[in-house]
């Protein structure tokens, strides 16, 4: 499967724009054999806008974001993950992915379940569920979004469910980029899986986006990389199912660690 990220500038609370910068990239990628295209977190809209504007321009998973995003996907026979605001049925605002295939058929939704510090906590709600993992072009892919990529028990569960490709849009800043170069690829080696990591460029607000987008494959090595500044559309090809490269998930040993995943008791006083 070939796969291809957009890296771009955050489009300034302007969906026409965000969309826009997606149907320009799904040519390009379409026309290169591209069978998915991921775009950076909330692609539509941008990221650091603040809860009002945020709150204004969320729409619910089947609104008008999504009918924009099938078009587009039709019109070029690609798959889409893309990121955006979205309304939830409770009322509240999530920062989430849709992957919708090229039929325009949205195969899943996924909300952010690790909020990053005050700019996601003032504007977003945190997910409650990971995501599933669906098939797309011979991969099972399972999404995550930015600081998600962080917490190696979310991808570590990925692999475990049989997942070959994490897809992750994200909103990465300065002074942060050894998310992109160290973190990121020791999470596909650890799990022999595929990591796909779309990020922005230039500025927004007070952040300044670190750019560094990568295709990394199951042995944690660059299939493709962008430059830390450079708007681009970088691709590369995934073999149809994981690599298994390594041994981590074979030799684990739950037993000795399974208190990760518990509460911490509360410490006396």
């Amino acid at each position: 499967m070939k796969i291809a990220l957009l890296q771009c500038p955050p489009p300034p609370a302007d969906p026409e724009r965000g969309l826009l910068q997606i149907a320009d990239a799904a040519a390009y990628a379409a026309k290169d054999g591209a069978t998915v295209l991921v775009t950076p977190e909330m692609a539509v809209t941008g990221y650091a806008l603040g809860p009002d504007v945020v709150a204004a321009l969320a729409e619910p998973a089947d609104g008008a974001y999504y009918t924009a995003i099938a078009d587009i996907c039709r019109a070029n026979k690609i798959a889409i993950a893309y990121g955006f605001p979205e309304r939830g049925g409770d009322g509240a605002v999530y920062n989430s992915v849709q992957l919708v295939t090229a039929d325009g058929t949205a195969l899943t939704t996924y909300r952010k379940t690790h909020l990053y510090g005050d700019v996601d906590r003032m504007q977003f709600t945190a997910g409650a569920t990971l995501s599933e993992v669906v098939s797309l072009g011979g991969l099972r892919i399972a999404l995550a979004i930015c600081y998600d990529i962080e917490f190696p028990e979310l991808v570590r569960a990925y692999a475990l469910a049989g997942a070959d490709l994490v897809i992750t849009p994200t909103a990465n800043m300065v002074p942060y980029d050894s998310v992109c170069t160290r973190i990121v690829p020791a999470r596909a080696e650890e799990n022999g899986i595929a990591i796909a990591y779309a990020n922005y460029i230039g500025e927004e607000g007070d952040f300044i986006y670190c750019g560094r987008s990568c295709i990394v494959d199951p042995g944690g090595r660059d299939l493709a990389r962008a430059l830390p500044r450079d708007p681009v559309l970088i691709m590369a090809e995934l073999p149809d199912r994981r690599a298994h490269e390594g041994a981590h998930l074979a030799d684990r040993r739950p037993d000795l660690y399974a208190a990760l995943t518990m509460p911490q008791p509360a410490r006396e006083t």
